[in-house]
């Protein structure tokens, strides 16, 4: 029986999304698009069981990025419509997704997978990894988001000198630029960096997490007085919660609070 390319694992309130096709370096073919795509569904339509999204990849590699292989069999007008277009409409899918999200970069990640670790909202990385967005080297450009969110992230010129020279650099040149959030020594150690910053983001009130990162990812392509409005709306949307009556009682009571998500 073959395998899945996409796993699907939970843990209390985390789910774990685990590319799973390791001997070819978790290269993003149809079928492991398709998979990803209805697990990032079915994920953004539970934010009250599943609180924090973690997506890593199968043995050796985070994501090599697009299946070359199976690019080379599509015509011009299909590798766009079926493949750039179809990577891009999943990784906004996974950008929007109501929950924080975590790539855990357990090893290399190349264009298509550079852009997926960038569609989350936190990247840690094993200091072996290799990152790059290469796709200059390839006669094309990153078309699933990476121009953008990477100049977002890093701002534009770093953003051009790394997808200009299609250059290669390592985890720890990453966090120097901003890339990634940390660097850990080993996958046993990647493993506990994101269960820890998990363990943090459960911590708080999911609701008010929630309406925080929309609040952050609406205002970044707006001007200065409509992101302050997009704050105060997402602030008038938690008054009327359960959680936030809780969190006052806790703190009256000087002890932890017992958030729900209501």
């Amino acid at each position: 029986m073959t395998a899945k390319p996409v796993l699907w694992e939970e843990q209390g309130h985390v789910g774990r999304i685990v590319l799973n096709r390791p001997e070819r370096l978790n290269a993003l073919n149809a079928a492991m698009l398709e998979e990803l795509d209805a697990i990032v569904g079915a994920a953004g339509r539970r934010p009250r069981e599943i609180r924090v999204v973690i997506v890593e990849g199968a043995g050796r590699a985070f994501c090599a990025g697009a299946d070359l292989k199976e690019r080379l069999a599509l015509t011009e007008r299909e590798a766009i419509l079926r493949g750039v277009g179809r990577i891009k409409s999943v990784f906004g899918a996974l950008a929007r997704l109501p929950q924080p999200t975590i790539a855990a970069m357990g090893g290399l990640a190349f264009g298509g997978g550079l852009e997926l670790a960038l569609s989350c909202d936190f990247r840690i990385a094993v200091r072996d990894a290799l990152l790059g967005l290469t796709e200059t080297s390839l006669g094309i450009i990153p078309g699933a988001g990476g121009t953008q969110r990477l100049a977002r992230l890093i701002g534009p010129a770093r953003a051009k000198e790394l997808i200009l020279t299609a250059r290669k650099i390592s985890a720890e040149q990453a966090l120097a630029w901003g890339i990634v959030n940390g660097v850990a020594e080993d996958g046993k150690e990647l493993r506990e960096r994101c269960a820890e910053l998990a363990g943090e983001l459960l911590a708080s009130a999911p609701l008010a997490v929630m309406q925080a990162k929309a609040a952050i990812d609406r205002g970044l392509d707006a001007d200065p007085g409509t992101a302050m409005a997009i704050e105060a709306e997402a602030y008038a949307a938690l008054i009327g919660t359960k959680d936030r009556v809780e969190a006052l009682e806790a703190f009256r009571a000087k002890r932890p609070p017992r958030f729900t998500g209501e």
